[in-house]
């Protein structure tokens, strides 16, 4: 990949991973508590899958493995969040 579009998507990755954190506060600034919205969980995803790309293509095993051990856990989440939902539906 050319070396601008490696800082391009690099920079579009650490955006959308960072963006979960300003999400995360205005949400739980709306409830006057702590909230972890879904949407936290997506952009942490999407995010860490575009930083796991930028770190292969960087060749950084570090950063690979500690952004591909944290694609588990939040497709392990968002696994949880829409079973959740799909037993609440369910339910009714």
């Amino acid at each position: 990949m050319h070396m601008n579009g490696l800082l391009i998507l690099g920079f579009v990755a650490q955006g959308l991973f960072g963006a979960r954190f300003f999400v995360q506060w205005l949400a739980s600034e709306k409830e006057k508590r702590s909230v972890v919205p879904f949407s936290f969980w997506i952009l942490s995803l999407v995010g860490g899958i575009l930083l796991f790309i930028y770190a292969t293509a960087r060749h950084d095993p570090v950063f690979m493995v500690g952004q591909a051990s944290g694609v588990f856990i939040y497709i392990r989440n968002i696994y949880f969040i829409l079973r959740e939902r799909k037993e609440i539906v369910h339910a009714k």
